[in-house]
């Protein structure tokens, strides 16, 4: 079946979203442009997925909780999950991995923790947006294991990707599919870079504000409306 994404959104718990970016918008916003599936992807946390997927269910939109991993080489990936424990034992690993520099909200934002009812229930007190102590050829390897994707993201920007970082895909990458911002690059791509002709592409709004969550007009071919079939999709090369 046919199923419209944006698997790229940051809520009010990252210190650049919008403090409008609350789980209950988050959903009724994907509800309301006729989004069939979402995911939360917070920087370097997972903490505001319960809440969303919790209301998602209600707006019968499909979430899928993850996060927006920070490398140590400050490459940005996007990491999904098929089940919320999965992501918060992944979590567990990336906050170890986070220097305790606290987060100075007049400074950076607000790092809000929320609840299905928009109370706030607590702050990350350390910045959420610095690089983890994780290489990014150790992803992979960290997230498989949990049954999660790991997705370079937005490769075709000019800072906090893959190719702007690093300036190459490593030899020995193992992710199967990649997010472009401006999927009319993705031919460009894959001739300067083959290894992305065996991957499955995607395209996401990295939405930090509301009005930037995309229309359905990106649409991924699943076996069934489900995270698992989601997660299969992904894993699978569309043309």
């Amino acid at each position: 079946m046919k199923l419209s994404y944006d698997l790229h959104l940051h809520s009010c718990l990252s210190p650049c979203g919008d403090d409008d970016m609350l789980p209950s918008n988050i959903v009724g916003m994907a509800a309301l442009k006729g989004l069939d599936v979402i995911a939360l992807t917070d920087h370097n946390t997972c903490r505001n997925c319960a809440a969303l997927m919790q209301l998602a269910e209600a707006y019968g939109v499909l979430a899928i909780p993850g996060m927006e991993l920070c490398t140590e080489e400050e490459v940005h990936v996007v990491c999904l999950f098929p089940s919320l424990e999965a992501a918060e034992e992944f979590e567990s690993y990336v906050e170890k991995a986070l220097p305790p520099i606290p987060n100075r909200a007049d400074i950076f934002g607000k790092q809000q923790i929320v609840d299905c009812d928009d109370t706030v229930v607590g702050e990350a007190p350390y910045l959420l947006v610095n690089a983890a102590a994780i290489r990014f050829d150790d992803v992979h390897d960290l997230v498989a294991p949990l049954g999660g994707i790991m997705i370079p993201a937005h490769i075709d920007k000019a800072s906090n990707s893959l190719l702007s970082n690093l300036g190459i895909i490593p030899q020995d990458s193992r992710f199967v599919c990649y997010e472009l911002a401006h999927p009319e690059k993705r031919e460009e791509l894959e001739e300067a870079h083959p290894f992305l002709l065996s991957c499955n592409m995607i395209t996401d709004s990295d939405a930090h504000y509301l009005q930037h969550i995309h229309e359905p007009e990106h649409f991924l071919e699943a076996e069934e409306k489900s995270v698992d079939a989601v997660l299969r999709a992904l894993r699978r090369r569309s043309d």
